[in-house]
């Protein structure tokens, strides 16, 4: 049994009082989001502004702490001045926007100093109307209702009905093997959700098959293709909806739209046309999303070790020609989905090197080509005679490595070809 953070997430169908009321809440997350911000770049500007007139150090104007403490700690000082009307809404509104900010100065502090791993970090925008609505709750009456199963609690807003039913969780909070830590409200594609975030103890059953190895080589033409032969097509939402989502917006370009410019409000036939590109949009992220996870869970179910490669995918995004294709597959997607369903059921997760030539190397003698170009889709090797499809080539290496010393990519390397680029193999 595993004890780990899981989030439910349930469709709601607020009336109209109720859905005024999560408007207002996300309104007040966004206003102490952007007042504090402009706050500590107030603070900033003027000491650099000082700075710049050579005014020692211990002379500059007092800087401000960014934790999420002392932000709100001076809200709550400043918040019968700088808003009135904060008593329409829940403190948990105000409270999670101050603690989103602190996140993000946090982040920005650590990029800018080299502390923190990963791209680089901006300093926090101002968010505005546009911005995607959400609220999260922390403490206060929010959880599940007590009455039925189609029912959600939330502070200041009441019992909100949900669109299907909350009866997985429910059943695992009667049985006292899930706790409830918070509630996160947010408006997306037309739809209002709540997620909440459950400590958990999940007790998943362990794969079919414990000693097998499954490699998987994630494409473009096949969604993946496995070490075992199996060919998963890819279903191709993006391009199966593309006729309807262009006329959509050729239609929304004829309405007149918003103009930030002249100020100019949008239309409500741009409004509705919008509205159904959002809808056409969120069908296909949740049908992408539903093949993905059946697909993993199927290999987590079946197979004790599962093997990935570290793809670069925003490189290959910089590829105009394939940039679609690509994020239409969700590849960084199915690689967290294994990782974390894998976790779960005691299975093993190996991510390959993105240097390691899985598509290179023959999968039979293990000699290596020094130059494979992307449009063979065929794999013929001249030391063996080995013919097979390319994606299956690079799966069953892939494969193999579970069973090898992966310590250095150069171990499974046995004959390098001269042909191809002169540089120092990896």
């Amino acid at each position: 049994m595993t004890e780990v953070i899981q989030a439910y997430r349930f469709a709601l169908e607020p009336d109209s009082q109720q859905e005024d009321q999560l408007r207002s809440h996300c309104g007040a997350q966004r206003f102490a989001y952007n007042w504090g911000l402009a706050r500590v770049k107030a603070v900033m500007d003027q000491r650099k502004a000082e700075a710049s007139y050579d005014i020692p150090a211990e002379e500059l104007t007092p800087s401000i702490s960014w934790s999420a403490y002392s932000l709100r700690k001076d809200w709550n000082e400043a918040k019968g001045r700088v808003a009135p009307w904060w008593g329409d809404n829940s403190k948990e509104a105000y409270a999670s926007g101050l603690a989103n900010l602190a996140t993000a100065l946090k982040n920005w502090n650590g990029s800018t100093k080299g502390k923190r791993k990963g791209p680089k970090v901006e300093f926090p925008r101002f968010k505005g109307k546009r911005h995607t609505w959400s609220c999260r709750f922390t403490t206060g009456s929010f959880g599940l209702a007590e009455t039925d199963r189609r029912h959600v609690k939330l502070p200041r807003i009441g019992t909100v009905r949900t669109h299907e039913s909350t009866r997985t969780l429910a059943r695992h909070v009667e049985r006292g093997t899930a706790t409830i830590r918070s509630a996160t409200v947010s408006f997306r594609s037309g739809r209002w959700f709540v997620s909440f975030s459950v400590k958990i103890q999940r007790n998943d059953p362990p794969p079919a098959d414990p000693d097998s190895a499954v490699g998987v080589d994630l494409g473009i033409k096949s969604l993946a293709v496995l070490s075992t032969g199996e060919v998963v097509p890819n279903p191709r939402h993006l391009e199966v909806a593309q006729h309807e989502l262009r006329r959509l917006q050729r239609q929304a370009s004829r309405r007149v739209g918003p103009d930030k410019r002249t100020k100019q409000k949008p239309s409500n036939r741009w409004r509705k046309t919008q509205a159904r590109i959002n809808r056409l949009h969120a069908f296909i992220a949740n049908a992408r999303r539903d093949g993905l996870h059946k697909l993993s869970s199927r290999l987590v179910r079946e197979h004790g070790s599962i093997v990935l490669e570290d793809l670069n995918v925003e490189g290959m995004m910089s590829n105009r020609r394939l940039a679609r294709h690509v994020a239409g597959v969700g590849m960084g997607e199915f690689r967290r989905q294994i990782e974390y369903k894998a976790a779960w059921s005691g299975v093993h997760t190996h991510v390959a090197s993105r240097w390691y030539p899985s598509s290179k190397t023959c999968s039979d003698c293990g000699a290596v080509k020094a130059k494979l170009r992307l449009s063979e889709r065929v794999y013929q090797c001249e030391h063996c005679g080995t013919v097979l499809d390319r994606d299956l080539n690079a799966a069953r290496n892939l494969a193999a490595l579970v069973e090898r010393d992966t310590s250095s990519a150069s171990c499974v390397v046995r004959l390098n070809e001269p042909a191809g680029n002169p540089r120092k193999p990896t």
